[in-house]
């Protein structure tokens, strides 16, 4: 395995079959990228497999130097990279299934961008130079935008403008600190990068640039307003890939780029992160409370689950990063669930509307029990993958400032109260609508769908360690380059003046805290 190119590989059969896919008849599109999903999926389980948790912390690297001037063609992985890539490629083939019967036109351009989508996926969570990583972080952009204008709902152009403006406009300040950031330290390798000490007074600078793209991409709050129009005018399967995984780019930037490169200004402008998740954990849960396009309702809950995973992250402690990362990836896999919910009663009756069903109970009962599932993942039942990383997180938070701790909790709650909600009104109640009776429960495409989701959401729940062994070490050298800057307590709130974070000891502690086998 050591000699196989097998991250180029994964990122090579999309790419091959995206280009298939174009040129070939709407089954054979369907065929060809459920096989290049499928493939990269057991590439990605190989990957696990091989993958020394306690051995080096880059692992699977290749490297090819200077093709275009500074950039390099760099790959390479840690555990935080290997939970996120299996996600994507995880998530992949369950979308192609979702969009079997759904989509009828232009069915080879619509699989070819799904197909580019997974490239882009893994190319972000792989790549290991600046430059790389940006320009996989902006193609995202491309496909989501033909995806949701060309196969989404009435209101698909406002909503693909909207998605590409807001994301592209901070990407451009993340551009230019990155060109700083070159220019400073003389290299593009971002492992270099990690351990590289910028001046302090440039950090912050470079910190606010950095925000302004990852803030927008998570989204927090207030540049979230594109989400629930993406979500809603998205197609089914677009709506699971987007909330399931490129969320996800936002928050694994903040992790990967932001707190280790930029430790000092991190713990100064903590106090801005604090605020804003705690604003949209409470603000977003509310809106949920009131909305009637059950599209809408599970997109607010998903920036109030993303507010979780930014505090969570800005605790600065091994609890806090572990959680946020935990749900992360227990987010993805039941937001693409619970979207997939609603995209099959959509099928059926063509209406996101809460108040045109009710009674399903009583003619899909397989339905039900599996919407029950993730309805209670989503709260964080214990047992399931919800519980695991709210739980961690909220510790972490508590241990950092108990006031953001009371108010995330808070969110938690409304969650309960918007998810139950939607839950009782849906499923519950008397069946008395002709059409809605006449339903038929899932068929067999949709249980395999939705069987791989909900044994994950269990196995997340019932083992979390399988998911937290792999990451453990890379949030310890997070977690010991965060420490010297780190204030103590409820000074996080205050964000009071962090010790210098560069000292001896400091660099000593990152340089250690990681696995003991250098860098492969």
């Amino acid at each position: 395995m050591s000699d196989l190119p097998i991250l180029s590989l994964m990122l090579a059969v999309p790419a091959v079959a995206a280009i298939a896919c174009v040129f070939a008849g709407d089954r054979n599109a369907r065929l060809i990228a459920l096989a290049a999903t499928l493939i990269d999926f057991a590439l990605g389980v190989m990957l696990w497999a091989n993958f020394d948790i306690g051995g080096a912390q880059w692992q699977f690297q290749e490297m090819h130097r200077g093709i275009f001037g500074p950039f390099n063609y760099a790959l390479g992985i840690d555990g935080i990279a290997l939970v996120l890539i299996m996600l994507s490629v995880f998530l992949m083939p369950l979308c192609i299934l979702a969009s079997w019967q759904s989509v009828t036109k232009r069915v080879g351009l619509y699989m070819a961008m799904f197909l580019v989508m997974e490239v882009v996926m893994i190319g972000v969570f792989a790549a290991q130079d600046l430059l790389l990583f940006y320009i996989f972080f902006e193609a995202g952009l491309i496909p989501m935008y033909f995806i949701i204008g060309i196969w989404g709902g009435a209101n698909r152009i406002y909503a693909a403008f909207k998605f590409f403006l807001y994301t592209l406009l901070g990407s451009v300040l993340m551009l230019i600190a990155m060109i700083a950031m070159i220019r400073e330290a003389g290299t593009t390798d971002i492992p270099t990068l990690l351990v590289y000490n910028f001046p302090p007074e440039m950090q912050t600078w470079l910190w606010l640039a950095f925000f302004a793209s990852l803030a927008v991409k998570m989204p927090m709050w207030p540049v979230h307003t594109w989400l629930p129009d993406a979500h809603v005018q998205a197609p089914t399967a677009g709506s699971m890939i987007l909330a399931g995984v490129l969320l996800k780019m936002g928050s694994y930037g903040f992790i990967r780029f932001m707190m280790p490169m930029f430790p000092d200004a991190s713990a100064q402008l903590m106090w801005i992160v604090f605020a804003l998740s705690m604003i949209a954990v409470v603000y977003t849960s509310l809106v949920a409370l009131v909305q009637s396009d059950m599209k809408k309702l599970i997109a607010y809950s998903s920036v109030a689950h993303m507010a979780i995973v930014t505090a969570g992250l800005f605790a600065f402690n091994q609890q806090g990063i572990e959680g946020a990362m935990i749900i992360m990836l227990s987010h993805g896999v039941v937001s693409a669930a619970l979207f997939f919910c609603v995209g099959v009663i959509y099928d059926r009756l063509h209406t996101r509307e809460i108040d045109r069903y009710g009674g399903l109970a009583v003619n899909m009962p397989a339905y039900a029990l599996f919407f029950m599932l993730f309805t209670m993942a989503s709260i964080g039942l214990p047992g399931t993958s919800g519980f695991v990383g709210e739980f961690l997180s909220l510790a972490g938070i508590y241990e950092a400032s108990s006031w953001v701790a009371l108010v995330c909790t808070t969110g938690i709650i409304l969650g309960a109260a918007y998810m139950l909600y939607l839950y009782r009104r849906i499923v519950f109640g008397e069946l008395t609508k002709d059409d809605v009776k006449a339903m038929p429960d899932i068929n067999p495409r949709e249980w395999a769908i939705f069987v791989p989701l909900a044994a994950v959401a269990l196995w997340m729940g019932v083992y979390p360690e399988s998911f937290l062994a792999p990451i453990r070490g890379d949030v310890t050298t997070v977690v010991a380059r965060l420490a010297p800057a780190k204030p103590a307590g409820d000074a996080h709130v205050t964000a009071g003046k962090p010790k210098a974070a560069h000292d001896a000891h400091g660099e000593a502690a990152a340089g250690e805290a990681h696995h003991a086998g250098g860098v492969q």
